[in-house]
């Protein structure tokens, strides 16, 4: 119903036309993207501080981190393939010494 109100889309296409315009002065502002970035780079050297003491405190209560576990997954996984791979070797030879029975 209020899509289709002609003064609701105009105030819509005026109010995107407003936001576009403010978003490319931002933009070309050279402070402001310079302040962005700071932030970002700031934001990411406080996530890798994070991380650490994070993984520290989970070793010193003797629990996994992500990455812990992530590496144990890799490890079974190469664990399960190499089972399989063995497996499927003892299926062959079980065939092939049962053939050789029969003839």
């Amino acid at each position: 119903m209020l899509k289709n109100n002609p003064v609701m889309k105009k105030l819509v296409e005026t109010g995107e036309e407003r936001v576009g315009k403010l978003a490319q002065q931002l933009l070309s502002n050279e402070k402001f993207v310079a302040a962005v970035q700071t932030l970002v780079s700031r934001s990411l050297a406080a996530k890798g501080t994070l991380d650490a003491a994070l993984r520290t405190a989970l070793s010193a209560m003797n629990l996994p981190s992500t990455a812990d576990l992530e590496q144990l997954r890799s490890k079974v996984d190469d664990l399960e393939r190499l089972l399989s791979s063995v497996e499927s070797k003892v299926d062959t030879l079980v065939s092939s010494a049962s053939s050789k029975k029969k003839g």
